[in-house]
């Protein structure tokens, strides 16, 4: 009897333990060595985006009527509101915004460096030194499940999974750090990756850097959905059992 209650604690002690290969990131680093970089990401420009876009010269001046006013701006917003959109160039479902003297420009689906490249060959036709910089204002990835939930916003337009798990509080260890999955819209169409953290090749991943407005989500280990329930797991099947067992033998004697 000691034997069989001695094989059923061992059997418990080592299904509760979590194992390297769920837990450890990037396993298998050494094949990292000379892997081939992943292709340089630039996000590009989707509807309902909100531009930041400066032009500046020598004379300030010239550039002055290529310039959004903000005070007329905040005035139509009623109340001064301090949203981005306020702020910005909104995108509209047709990919324009509406620059001022050019009127409307399209920039669905370039990258912040077309659109400069654009907008500076245009102004240079009034202002010879005009310098264009575009910024995307409202860069934001959602994270879900087993990190805490939060909206990260992102300053410099690019962030990677493992930037993003690090600023959102890390994985605990109810998390699925091998099946991480991102949510995105592409061209008006949802579509999803999934992501291995554990598996060094992470960095070849199409999902490893994100785009704007992704969602992504890290799905609880099957130990922690079971622990939603009464009998939280087979586990804790095992050591119900066992202690049935241990109090019948403790009370036969």
């Amino acid at each position: 009897m000691k034997r069989i209650l001695f094989i059923f604690i061992s059997l418990i002690t080592l299904a509760s333990c979590s194992t390297r290969k769920e837990i450890v990131y990037f396993q298998d680093i050494e094949k990292l060595q000379n892997m081939q970089q992943p292709e340089n990401f630039e996000p590009r420009i989707e509807e309902n985006d909100v531009l930041s876009i400066n032009v500046s010269s020598l004379n300030e001046d010239l550039v002055e009527p290529f310039r959004m006013d903000l005070g007329s701006q905040q005035n139509s917003g009623g109340g001064g509101s301090n949203s981005a959109a306020l702020n910005g160039y909104l995108v509209d479902a047709e990919g324009n915004i509406k620059f001022p003297v050019l009127g409307v420009v399209n920039v669905l689906g370039k990258t912040r460096g077309e659109v400069e490249e654009m907008l500076t060959t245009e102004i240079k036709e009034y202002v010879t030194d005009a310098v264009v910089r575009v910024r995307i204002v409202n860069f934001k990835v959602t994270v879900l499940g087993e990190t805490g939930s939060s909206v990260i916003e992102v300053p410099d337009e690019r962030i990677s999974i493992p930037q993003l798990i690090a600023m959102s509080g890390d994985i605990n260890y109810d998390g699925k750090r091998n099946n991480i999955l991102v949510i995105r819209n592409n061209d008006g169409k949802m579509e999803y990756g999934r992501v291995d953290l554990t598996n060094a090749k992470v960095f070849q991943n199409p999902y490893f850097y994100l785009k704007q407005n992704d969602i992504v989500y890290v799905e609880p280990t099957y130990r922690k959905v079971k622990s939603a329930g009464f009998i939280t797991s087979w586990q804790g099947l095992v050591s119900i059992l066992t202690t049935a067992f241990s109090l019948f033998i403790l009370f036969s004697r």
